[in-house]
Order: C-alpha cells, then sequence, then structure tokens
C-alpha cells in the first residue's frame, strides 16, 4: 500500500480543459524534507490548481508551479511573466543529493542562487544527469509518465497544458 501522506496526485488538461489524465508522483522526504513539505502545504492550499506548464523542451523536462504568475484562475495570470514568479513563502534552502535526474524525477526549479527554490518544479522526460547535486529532488512519477509525455511542448508554450488538480492523496476527493 503507497503512503498516501507522501503521495501527490496531479491532474493534467489541456487549455480548453480536456482531461489528459493523472500522474502520480511518490514524495521522496527522505531526500528533502522541506521541499516536500513546501510542496504538500501549496497543493493543499489549491495553490497549483489552474497553473501552467509554461516552459517544455522536448527531451528533458516540463516545467511548471509558478503559482504567482501562472495560475490562470488567479487575477494576476500572465502568461508572459509566466516563470518569474513563485508564491508568498520564502525561498528554500537547498537540499542536494546523490539521487540522479532520470526519467520521472520531480525536482525543484530555481534561479542561479540554490537557495531560491519556491514553487516551480520540473518533471524530467530523460535522464538529466548534468543537474545532479544542483537541484533539488522532491519525488519520482510512479504512474502516469504517458502523461507526462503528451504534456504540450514550447518555451514559452503557447495555449498549455495546465494542472487541474494537484492533491496530496491522503486528502484525495
Amino acid at each position: 500500500m503507497a503512503d498516501l501522506e507522501n503521495t501527490l496526485l496531479v491532474d493534467v488538461v489541456d487549455a480548453k480543459g480536456k482531461a489528459k489524465g493523472r500522474v502520480t508522483i511518490t514524495l521522496r522526504p527522505d531526500l528533502a524534507p522541506t521541499h516536500v513539505a513546501r510542496i504538500k502545504e501549496l497543493a493543499r492550499e489549491g495553490a497549483y490548481d489552474g497553473v501552467v506548464f509554461h516552459r517544455v523542451i522536448e527531451g528533458f523536462m516540463a516545467q511548471g508551479g509558478d503559482v504567482q504568475y501562472g495560475n490562470t484562475t488567479s487575477a494576476d495570470f500572465n502568461p508572459g511573466r509566466a516563470g518569474m514568479g513563485g508564491s508568498r513563502k520564502p525561498n528554500l534552502k537547498q537540499e542536494f543529493s546523490a539521487e540522479p535526474h532520470l526519467r520521472g524525477v520531480c525536482s525543484m526549479a530555481r534561479s542561479q542562487s540554490p537557495d531560491s527554490a519556491n514553487s516551480q518544479f520540473f518533471i524530467c522526460f530523460g535522464d538529466a544527469t548534468f543537474l545532479d547535486r544542483q537541484y533539488t529532488v522532491w519525488g519520482q512519477v510512479t504512474e502516469g509518465m504517458d502523461v507526462v509525455d503528451g504534456i504540450k511542448r514550447g518555451e514559452p508554450v503557447r495555449e498549455p497544458d495546465r494542472i487541474a488538480k494537484m492533491q496530496v492523496a491522503a486528502d484525495a476527493t
């Protein structure tokens, strides 16, 4: 039985709201307890619901999680600025580990400062071991990698796919 408190359910839809599927992510508090706590806190607040995948690079990764400018349900939504914001919470101190950035790994996005992760994250399409020990790994896709593979590409993405709902499995409705 999965640890429901450390499992994330992410429902993805296209720009028109048509369901693309569910992604299940096993959280890794053993690697990044502070980052996992932040992801769960924002998910429980509904902060990720409606947030677009604003930067999606073929063969590399899908990035989203900008709850400030990337949330289509917010008055602050700005497609031109999606990817430049975070949340109202303070940035996090890095929790780098030896965990490799392989297909399906979930890791925090950040600026040049190692301690600048906030709410944005990315999911690796393939192996990206050049990121190892430089970005905080906080989870692993365990189901629905086909959904991740189907996220619309672009940098920036025109009419991006988005998270319809992100929830901790223990709270699933």
